[in-house]
């Protein structure tokens, strides 16, 4: 079959109970062209390398793992680059261990787009929301059909506007990435309005895959909580303010106007966690929310844990206004 043509990128952590659905998944595509499997293990401490390793013998030239000893995601490493830089494929593919693909034509479906359009930088689609066990519970849908995604959704989307297990995207754009991204405390974020700024991002409105909520035992470990949660998270949004300010310049003020949209939500955030009502009430969006959404904002200051239940929705919802309004503005 030749040279090959896709690299998925699969990075995992203490995924023993998703990590074996997510690579029969890989197995089960069916394309007209090579492909290869580069899992990323960050030194799970359960039996996560144990599985990996059965399908690596089983599958000796399709799986190519790396088991790193030291965790590396708890130092600030952006540990999918492992697997980036080891790849020999033309595009990229992504899928953490706790997702896994649904049609076995995905990864065809978007070369095939990406093939007959070289212009495209970035291919996305729909995904399906589920519970640990499969069940499901929604969609990540940003539109109603097939089409462009402009690079405004990408910024006001901040991440969560296509799903990562989504991504498909040429490897030569990541070979040197900008600054702007390799320092940004996150990796979805910069990736996809860079990618999608270099040419242009495409929407499959196809359901190709699946995105797990709600599992536990693996990086969210390593996360602090507390006060020293809510310091980290004020520092994220500094970060991601000047990874947006550093994009401006690097694009040349293309997207100016979503940036700054989005900044205003960072600021937002900030002011939320550290409970300055004074700027809450200053702040555009807030003023724009429905009592729901205020009332929200109260609880969040008030009783951050019972808050954790509603915080999805809330975040969820914020996008929509987002997006909702910057195209209102248009």
């Amino acid at each position: 079959m030749g040279e090959i043509i896709v690299s998925i990128n699969c990075v995992t952590y203490n995924h023993e109970d998703y990590i074996a659905d997510a690579i029969e998944s890989f197995i089960m595509q069916e394309t007209n062209f090579k492909y290869e499997i580069l899992i990323y293990d960050d030194a799970s401490t359960d039996r996560t390398p144990e599985i990996i390793k059965m399908y690596e013998d089983k599958y000796p030239d399709l799986i190519k793992p790396i088991y790193q000893t030291v965790n590396q995601y708890s130092k600030g490493v952006k540990v999918g680059n492992y697997n980036i830089k080891r790849a020999k494929g033309k595009y990229i593919a992504t899928c953490e261990g706790d997702d896994y693909w649904i049609s076995p034509f995905k990864l065809q479906k978007q070369v095939d787009y990406m093939e007959s359009n070289p212009d495209c930088t970035l291919c996305a689609h729909t995904v399906e929301k589920v519970r640990i066990d499969k069940a499901k519970i929604g969609y990540e849908r940003p539109y109603q059909k097939s089409t462009v995604a402009p690079t405004t959704d990408m910024i006001l989307g901040g991440g969560y506007f296509v799903g990562t297990v989504s991504l498909l995207y040429p490897k030569r754009l990541m070979e040197n990435p900008p600054d702007f991204y390799t320092k940004s405390p996150v990796g979805d974020f910069p990736l996809q309005i860079y990618l999608s700024s270099k040419g242009y991002a495409y929407y499959i409105d196809e359901v190709l895959a699946a995105y797990r909520i709600g599992v536990k035992g693996g990086w969210s470990q390593l996360q602090i909580s507390g006060n020293d949660k809510t310091i980290k998270q004020i520092n994220n949004s500094n970060k991601l303010i000047h990874m947006l300010n550093e994009f401006n310049s690097y694009t040349k003020g293309k997207y100016k106007e979503a940036i700054e949209e989005k900044i205003k939500y960072y600021e937002f955030k900030k002011a939320i966690l550290q409970k300055d009502l004074k700027s809450i009430k200053e702040n555009s969006f807030y003023q724009e929310f429905s009592i729901f959404k205020k009332t929200a904002v109260y609880i969040k200051m008030l009783f951050p844990n019972f808050y954790q239940k509603l915080y999805k929705y809330y975040i969820d919802e914020l996008i929509i206004t987002f997006n909702r309004r910057y195209h209102n503005q248009k």
